[in-house]
């Protein structure tokens, strides 16, 4: 599963991207119980209360509810909202770093292009 965030992002933030990635692909579907804290922290090699600090985030935008003593669910609708999110995040945030880096380095966006698709 790819994360939608960077080496560089605080460690909460690389496991929401990964989250985030899970719910986007379809790994967690509407109606799907994330993995426990517990269990994810122990999959991703992290400290449970950065894992709980993710998952509170999510909660927190309304993408999960938490069933009280069974876990947390995927809301309907979290897949379009997250990727609306994302898609705002990408393109006010990361494109201009990543344009501004191309033009810096005198890289043409279409001959990058070319090289995706070869």
């Amino acid at each position: 599963m790819t994360a939608l965030s960077g080496e560089d992002s605080p460690v909460y933030i690389r496991l929401r991207g990964t989250i985030a990635a899970g719910i986007l692909n379809g790994t967690y579907r509407t109606g799907d119980q994330l993995p426990s804290v517990r269990a994810f922290a122990a999959a991703n090699g992290a400290n449970p209360l950065t894992v709980a600090k993710a998952y509170q985030s999510f909660q927190d935008d309304g993408y999960v509810e938490v069933r009280r003593g069974v876990g947390m669910f995927v809301l309907a609708g979290a897949a379009d909202r997250l990727r609306a999110a994302e898609r705002d995040s990408f393109v006010n945030t990361q494109w201009p770093r990543i344009r501004d880096h191309i033009t810096l380095l005198g890289l043409d966006l279409n001959d990058l292009m070319e090289r995706e698709r070869a």
